[in-house]
């Protein structure tokens, strides 16, 4: 059964992150399913670390991209999320290519969400792991 509270595409997807960090950094959105929202940021030049690595941070940028917009997707009309804590394991890392991240929902609340994010190189090695807890808010008329 789909968690989905709000209509959902990737049409919608990409669209919401025009001019924003998300898209400065390449970050795409490329599928989605009942309980989880996909996505990869490319491994180059705006992504990497001196030593030619992916940069740490834009894999938590990724994760964090991943498992809000999946909060919000999953919050009724009238409400929305924002991220209370975040933390990331950097298990592995990328030089080039893609890093894919896949965002499943763990713990959908009245007030809170709570989001796995997990990372992959192309070859499919899973790269970092992430924990994302939103706080659900209601819209202000």
């Amino acid at each position: 059964m789909p968690i989905w509270q709000k209509p959902i595409s990737l049409e919608s997807l990409n669209a919401g992150s025009a001019n924003t960090a998300v898209a400065h950094l390449g970050i795409e959105f490329t599928g989605f399913g009942d309980d989880y929202i996909e996505g990869r940021v490319p491994v180059d030049a705006r992504t990497h670390q001196p030593f030619g690595l992916l940069h740490g941070g834009v894999s938590v940028v990724l994760a964090e991209t991943l498992g809000s917009v999946g909060a919000n997707y999953a919050c009724p009309m009238d409400q929305y999320a924002v991220g209370l804590d975040i933390n990331a394991n950097h298990l592995r890392g990328v030089r080039t290519g893609w890093v894919s991240g896949r965002a499943t929902a763990v713990h959908i609340g009245r007030t809170t969400q709570v989001w796995q994010i997990d990372m992959r190189n192309e070859a499919g090695d899973l790269t970092c792991v992430s924990r994302i807890t939103m706080a659900v808010l209601s819209q202000k008329s």
